[in-house]
Order: C-alpha cells, then sequence, then structure tokens
C-alpha cells in the first residue's frame, strides 16, 4: 500500500538579500500530488514534524550549500515542545542547526502561548534560527511576536500597499534586532516597496518561482540611490549584506574543501568551524587552489587536514556596521583584503559571510546620495535629511528636540561685511555646530543662514553653549545668533511638518530678543522659556 510520503515531493523558492541580489536561503515547500497534506498537518502536530524530516532530507539529496527554511506550524511547536527528530536529522545529513531557520506559521489562536515560548527557546538551545512566518496577513499577537524575539520577521506583500504599517514592522524589527523579509512580491513595484520601507529580504514569483530545483540565478531589479533605505550615521548594519557561508568542520581534509570549491564554483572561500559552529580557520579560494595546483600539490596536502592552508578567521559580530568591517579588513597583509569576513552570533557561531565588493558598493552609493543632498558652502545635509530623520523619530516614538538656528540681521552682514564675509561666517557656524554634535545629534544646513538641529533633549545645553558663547563676527563687525527649539515627547506630533509648524513661533520669539538668543517651547503646550536673551527696550515715547 502506498504511503502518503510517496506522492509527496518539495519545492524549493530562493530568499533573496535586496542589498547584495543574492540568494541568502531557501524556503522549502511542501507540494503534495494528491491530498491535503498541509491541511491535515494543520491538525496532527505528529505529521507537521515528520514533513520538516522530510523537508531537510529533500534539500540534502538536491545537494545544497545554503541555509534553508523548513516551515512548522505554532501548534505544532507548543504541542510537542520542541523538534527533537528535526535537530536529529539537520545533523544526520551533515547540515548544522544555525544554518536552517525555522518558519514558525498562523494559526496563533487557541496555541497556549507558553508552551510556544518553552518549545522556541528549546529550538534556540539547538542552535536552530526561529522566524515569525505570515505577519500582517496572519493572527501573529504583537505582544506574543516581541516576546518571540524572532531572527526573522516575514511580512505579507499586501501589506506594502500601507506604508506606515510597514515602517512600523521595521521599526519593530530594529528593535528585536530581527531581519525583516517580505513574502509574495509579484512586481517590481512591489520590490521597490519593500526596499524603501527598509526590507533586508524577500522572495517572491518576481525573483524565482517555487521549483523542484533550487534555483541558480534570480532576477533582482536593479536599485537606484533614491531606493535606498535610510541608513544611520554610523553606516549600514553588516546583517545587510551577509551571505550564505560555506561551511566544513575544522577536521575536514584539503580534499574535501578542494572538491567544494570546484564543484561551487561561485564559493569564494571557505570557514572551517568546531563542533559549536564557531569559526575556526578561514580558507581563501584562490591561495588554497593555487598552493594545490602546485607541483606536488595534492600529494603533499590532499589528505592533509585542511586547516594548514588556511588563515585565522576574520569575524564581525551580527551588529557590526559596514565601516566597522572595513576597518576588520584593513588590519593584516595586503593579501587578505579580499577575504571574506565571517558574522558572527552573540554565541560566536558562523551565520553567514560578507564580501568586500558588497560593502565597497553600497557604501559608494551611500556617499553618492549623501553627497547630492549636501549644501554646496557648508557641505551639511539639507533639510529633507533632517525631516526623515524626524519622522524616524516620530515612528519609533522617541523624544527629540528639533532646533532652528540662524543669524541675527544677517541681510545688513551681507550688505555691510560683504558676500565673502558672510559665507565664511556660515561656514564657520556649521563647522562648530558639527563639531559640538554628539551621539545621535544632526546638524542640517537648509539654506541661506538657517540651521536645523535634531538631537536629543539632554544634549542640546552643550550644543547651544557651543554656537551661543561664541564671540561671532564678520569683516569687524559683532554678530549674535538665534536659536529656538521645540521639545517633542511621544504622540505630541505626527510628522515633520507638525513639528515644524509648533517651531514657527518660537523663532518668531528667539528673534525679538535682544543679543544671542534661545527660547524653549513644548510641543502641545502654550507657552515657551527663554533660557538665552533680553527683551528689547520699549521705544522711546514720540
Amino acid at each position: 500500500m502506498r504511503s502518503w510520503t510517496d506522492t509527496l515531493r518539495f519545492a524549493f523558492q530562493p530568499v533573496v538579500n535586496l542589498a547584495t541580489g543574492g540568494v541568502a536561503g531557501l524556503e522549502i515547500l511542501a507540494r503534495p500530488e494528491a491530498g491535503d497534506v498541509l491541511a491535515e498537518a494543520r491538525r496532527d502536530p505528529e505529521l507537521d514534524g515528520r514533513l520538516a524530516v522530510l523537508a531537510v532530507r529533500a534539500a540534502a539529496r538536491r545537494e545544497t550549500l545554503l541555509p534553508l527554511h523548513v516551515n512548522v506550524f505554532a501548534g505544532t511547536l507548543a504541542d510537542l515542545g520542541g523538534l527533537t527528530p528535526l535537530h536529529d536529522a539537520v545533523r544526520a545529513v551533515g547540515r548544522l542547526p544555525w544554518e536552517v531557520t525555522v518558519d514558525i506559521g498562523p494559526p496563533y489562536t487557541h496555541v497556549p502561548q507558553r508552551a510556544l515560548l518553552e518549545a522556541v527557546g528549546v529550538l534556540r538551545a539547538q542552535g536552530f534560527r526561529i522566524s515569525a512566518d505570515g505577519v500582517g496577513d496572519g493572527d501573529v499577537p504583537l505582544r506574543l511576536l516581541a516576546d518571540l524575539a524572532p531572527d526573522l520577521v516575514k511580512l505579507d506583500a499586501s501589506l506594502l500597499t500601507r506604508p506606515a504599517a510597514t515602517r512600523a514592522m521595521r521599526t519593530l524589527c530594529e528593535q528585536l534586532g530581527a531581519l525583516l523579509s517580505v513574502e509574495g512580491v509579484e512586481t517590481e513595484l512591489q520590490c521597490a516597496a519593500a526596499v524603501s520601507a527598509g526590507a533586508q529580504l524577500a522572495q517572491g514569483a518576481l525573483f524565482a518561482p517555487p521549483a523542484r530545483l533550487p534555483a541558480a540565478d534570480v532576477y533582482v531589479p536593479p536599485r537606484s540611490p533614491g531606493d535606498m533605505a535610510p541608513s544611520s550615521r554610523s553606516g549600514p548594519s553588516v546583517r545587510e549584506f551577509v551571505r550564505p557561508a560555506a561551511l566544513l568542520p575544522a577536521t575536514a581534509s584539503a580534499g574535501q574543501v578542494r572538491a567544494l570549491l570546484t564543484g561551487s564554483p561561485d564559493v569564494s572561500g571557505v570557514l572551517l568551524v568546531d563542533a559549536q559552529g564557531v569559526p575556526v580557520r578561514s580558507v581563501h579560494r584562490s591561495r588554497f587552489l593555487l598552493s594545490m595546483s602546485g607541483r606536488y600539490g595534492h600529494a603533499l596536502y590532499a589528505d592533509r587536514p585542511a586547516a594548514r592552508l588556511g588563515d585565522p578567521p576574520r569575524t564581525v559580530g551580527a551588529d557590526a556596521t559596514a565601516w566597522e568591517v572595513l576597518d576588520v579588513l584593513a588590519v593584516g597583509g595586503r593579501e587578505r583584503t579580499s577575504d571574506d569576513v565571517a558574522v558572527v552570533d552573540s554565541f560566536g557561531r558562523c551565520v553567514g559571510v560578507v564580501r568586500l565588493a558588497d560593502l565597497v558598493r553600497a557604501l559608494a552609493e551611500s556617499r553618492v546620495e549623501e553627497a547630492a543632498g549636501l549644501n554646496p558652502l557648508t557641505r551639511l545635509p539639507g533639510s529633507d535629511a533632517i525631516t526623515g530623520e524626524v519622522d524616524r523619530c516620530v515612528a519609533e516614538g522617541r523624544t527629540f528636540a528639533l532646533s532652528w538656528l540662524d543669524v541675527d540681521h544677517f541681510k545688513q552682514v551681507n550688505d555691510g561685511a560683504g558676500f565673502a564675509a558672510g559665507d565664511e561666517l556660515i561656514r564657520s557656524v556649521g563647522r562648530t555646530l558639527q563639531g559640538a554634535a554628539s551621539g545621535t545629534t544632526r546638524v542640517g544646513h537648509i539654506g541661506g543662514d538657517d540651521f536645523l538641529v535634531l538631537a536629543d533633549p539632554e544634549r542640546l545645553g552643550p550644543l547651544a553653549a557651543a554656537v551661543l558663547d561664541a564671540p561671532w563676527s564678520a569683516g569687524g563687525r559683532p554678530v549674535t545668533l538665534s536659536l529656538a527649539t521645540v521639545l517633542c515627547p511621544p504622540g505630541s506630533v505626527r510628522d515633520h511638518r507638525e513639528a515644524a509648524s509648533c517651531l514657527a513661533p518660537l523663532k518668531k520669539a528667539a528673534k525679538a530678543l535682544q543679543g544671542a538668543s534661545w527660547v524653549l517651547g513644548r510641543a502641545g503646550l502654550p507657552g515657551l522659556e527663554v533660557l538665552r536673551g533680553a527683551q528689547a527696550a520699549p521705544a522711546p515715547a514720540g
């Protein structure tokens, strides 16, 4: 009698890295030729667990080195308390648990949340990575999503038509330390929306449909600078550029490494890892094959440990920035600048690699985009950069202070001292503001003598003192500055336009004061506080 497994097949759909354009992993999808085995699996946890095991075995038969995504219902995990057979199957086919992401899917209704969280804890202890699947089109409670603290959140593409919700999910992912992926992407417009929202990964028919054989090539629409998601001041996160790593045990022979490299021409290097997945040696493709191809090379090394032909691995944490990776590459001999850098999790286990070419391209694009928005006089960003950061603060529910600064009677400065002296004054003010900025403070020059400053409230004092206490002059004429600040706690403004509207009357009040002035107001509340400056003397009676 034929078993249901006799008619069960599996399809592979690539998970694409939107920054590198490469395949970051493969989701394994059950495709029965008859019946609805998935509906049965939803009701039968034991069957669902067996499907996960069969998915891993199917991937092993295709000899794929890519990380795997295996689907499991939330109810299955809560009922079984973990997936020990899956862990055994992964080890049996020669894979490592941290190369496998368990995609936990809905329904979540009536699933005991405590039991689910305990089961997820067991999976994490075994080394598996966790993904929350079907978010936006499923029934996962937000509180449970936060408690799961997944490594990856898979968002349904239907949510891309609601940009505010998508941005909010990206913000939640940043707080959880998770990557954001979008499922079901079918058009280039959806892909552009995913990139704009800050998603790092995506999958769907646009890139490659599910297929019986793992896709060797995927289509990824080219990205323009305007499509780039905003990066932090310290540079884009290394997580955006992680590629799958080619891993072998630390005891692997040179012959095993050679077989892997010659059979996988796109692999640039191999990491040798210990039993816990911690990199111990790094084997560079070109240097290794050169040694093996030399006279007597194969005879000398084939059966010996590949570690002898490797180098100490270069590693960065998953929370590093692209600039920090470049710092790692800059240390040591020039011959190793093209080496892959291993990205490791908090346990030191390898979760992937980054390549120099990806980082250089992304950083160059961000610099070109940034330069296009810089004021040519001060080389500071314009208003768009600051207002974009304001909207980001609003979305993240952070308290922030938005300040406006300008030179008093600047037209008279230009008329009396000349435009050259006025330009030099503006440049000096810009340099002082930038020098006084610290932490997350952003300084922008929006034209003429007007500057915008976005800062945490506690950083305002030193910055105000730096610009207001300085003895400013132009062409020998003393000059004073005016500063206006609005404090915006969470919920006080909806976007940068409302913040600017609150700032406008404070600016007018600051300009009405004599000497260097500073006024402070609070969004949504009447009144203001004069921190610097004196009231102008009343005009004498006629």
